[in-house]
C-alpha cells in the first residue's frame, strides 16, 4: 500500500516556515494546510470558526474562555472545556487529512498528532532572533523592537500550546526529524532539503 507523504511544519514566528511550506506545496503538487484547518474544523466540529480561530495555537487560560463566552453566550460546550473541545476538533481534522492524500500542514502540533504514521515528515524551521525580528519589521511596517517584542510573544504562544498539548519540547531538535535554520539556507535551500529527506526516508525500510 502507497504511504501518503504527510509533511508537519512547526516554526518560529518570522523564520517563513508558511512560506517554505507554500514553496513546498507547489514543487511536491500536494495541498497545503495552515488557516485553511480553522475551516475545516468548524465544518466537521460545529463549532464557530472565531472560536477555533480565538484558540488556534495558543495556551489554554480562563481569560481566554471568558472572552470567547461573553461573545459566544449562548453555546453550550457542556461535558469537555472548551480547550479540550477546540484540540479534538484539530485532532480530528488532521487525522481524516492523512486518509485523503499527501499533504503539507503547517503547526498546530500536526508532527505530535500524526508521530505514528509511517508517511510522516516532521521538520522545524527556525532562524536567529535578530533575523526574524528584522524580516517581520519589513514585513509589518513597524519597528525593529516593535517586531522583536511580536516575535517573541508569539514564540511563547506557540511553545506554550505545544508543550501543554504533547509530550515533547517545542524547537528541540529530539522533537522533530528534521531542523533547518533558514537564515542559512534560505527558503528555497529549505525546500530542497526537506524534499531530498523526504525522498531519502521513504527508501529506508519501516523497523518493527
Amino acid at each position: 500500500m502507497k504511504k501518503n507523504l504527510l509533511i508537519a511544519i512547526g516554526r518560529q514566528f518570522g523564520s517563513g516556515g508558511h512560506e517554505i511550506a507554500r514553496r513546498l506545496s507547489k514543487e511536491l503538487n500536494i495541498p497545503i494546510y495552515d488557516k485553511e484547518l480553522l475551516k475545516m474544523q468548524a465544518k466537521e466540529s460545529g463549532i464557530a470558526e472565531t472560536v477555533l480561530e480565538a484558540y488556534d495555537e495558543k495556551p489554554t487560560s480562563s481569560l481566554l474562555y471568558s472572552i470567547v463566552m461573553d461573545v459566544y453566550p449562548a453555546m453550550n460546550y457542556a461535558g469537555a472545556s472548551l480547550n479540550q473541545q477546540v484540540y479534538q476538533a484539530q485532532f480530528d481534522t488532521i487525522r481524516n487529512l492523512k486518509d485523503q492524500g499527501s499533504s503539507i500542514i503547517v503547526g498546530r502540533a500536526a508532527d505530535y498528532i500524526l508521530r505514528d504514521e509511517p508517511g510522516l515528515v516532521s521538520v522545524f524551521i527556525h532562524a536567529p532572533l535578530e533575523v526574524r525580528a528584522q524580516r517581520v519589521a519589513e514585513f509589518e511596517g513597524v519597528s525593529f523592537q516593535a517586531a522583536r517584542d511580536m516575535v517573541t510573544k508569539a514564540d511563547k504562544k506557540r511553545s506554550s500550546y505545544y508543550n501543554f498539548q504533547t509530550d515533547r519540547q517545542w524547537g528541540a531538535a529530539s522533537s522533530y526529524m528534521l531542523s533547518i535554520d533558514s537564515s542559512a539556507v534560505g527558503y528555497d535551500g529549505a525546500v530542497q532539503i526537506i524534499k531530498t529527506f523526504a525522498e531519502m526516508k521513504k527508501s529506508v525500510p519501516v523497523m518493527d
